[in-house]
C-alpha cells in the first residue's frame, strides 16, 4: 500500500464521519477541486470501489480508526 499524507488521512476522518466534498472543502480551507483529487487519491491508493468500501479500508489498514 502507497503511504497516505497526513492531509489525505485529514479527508478520510471527516468522510467517515459524514461530510461531503463541499463541506470538507470548506472546512479545510480548500477547492472542492483539491479535495476532489486527494479522494480519488485515496480510491487508488486504498483499492476502493466506493467511499463505503475506501472508509472500511482505511478501518481495517489503520489508516483512521472507529469514532
Amino acid at each position: 500500500m502507497t503511504e497516505i499524507s497526513k492531509r489525505e488521512t485529514e479527508i478520510l476522518r471527516l468522510m467517515s464521519l459524514g461530510y461531503s466534498t463541499k463541506e470538507i472543502a470548506n472546512q479545510l480551507h480548500v477547492s472542492n477541486e483539491t479535495v476532489k483529487s486527494h479522494r480519488k487519491n485515496l480510491f487508488k491508493k486504498l483499492s476502493a470501489k466506493n467511499s463505503a468500501n475506501l472508509i472500511r479500508n482505511a478501518i481495517y489498514n489503520e489508516i483512521i480508526g472507529l469514532a
